[in-house]
């Protein structure tokens, strides 16, 4: 069952020793149709984007105004509604799908973890990538070459165990950190 989270941040538990945590708030979900294989088409709020599209869907499902994003999720529900989060409350293992933080454009050292070179003794070998190839043969960059480039803002997925999770506030606390800026938002799906 995956359910849409938004990230608030790390922190740590009070038990010794202390283990690093994750807390994610769950968006409030309205299914508002149920496809084939377990899927509906969920909605939930995000922003305040309105727009004639839109207020026909709101319209079809019966729906707030306050709901004007809709996204196509496996859920455990077998009809309209409230979204079901039984599987969640029962979960031990969690994998988190989310947005990573963008760095731009970035350099061998910092994208890649290179050395560098020397720092003193006139030295022109600082933060430098260093020998890309080799020479008339085969006279090419070799694909796959570590080298700078845009690093970051790319879908990254992991798994993480299940501290807590209350179901009154929506607030899931998962073990490790996730990735992505707080504020983001993302998919948690559960595995087991």
């Amino acid at each position: 069952m995956e359910y849409l989270v938004e990230k608030i941040g790390m922190s740590r538990t009070v038990s010794v020793p202390s283990i690093p945590v994750t807390l994610l708030k769950l968006k409030e979900m309205k299914v508002c149709e149920i496809c084939e294989d377990g899927r509906a088409i969920v909605a939930y709020q995000s922003g305040k984007k309105h727009n004639k599209p839109i207020e026909g869907q709101q319209k079809k499902y019966g729906l707030e105004k306050r709901f004007n994003k809709f996204k196509t999720l496996k859920v455990s529900n077998s009809e309209a509604g409230d979204i079901d989060l039984t599987p969640l409350s029962e979960a031990k293992i969690l994998k988190s799908t989310f947005n990573s933080k963008g760095r731009g454009f970035s350099g061998v050292m910092k994208r890649h973890g290179f050395a560098g070179g020397s720092a003193s003794h006139g030295s022109r070998f600082h933060r430098a990538p260093g020998s890309i190839g080799m020479a008339e043969f085969p006279g090419r960059v070799m694909p796959g070459k570590k080298m700078p480039g845009h690093y970051g803002n790319a879908t990254t997925t992991v798994k993480n165990e299940v501290v807590s999770f209350d179901n009154e506030n929506g607030i899931i606390v998962v073990k490790g950190s996730i990735p992505g800026a707080n504020g983001a938002m993302g998919i948690v799906k559960v595995v087991k």
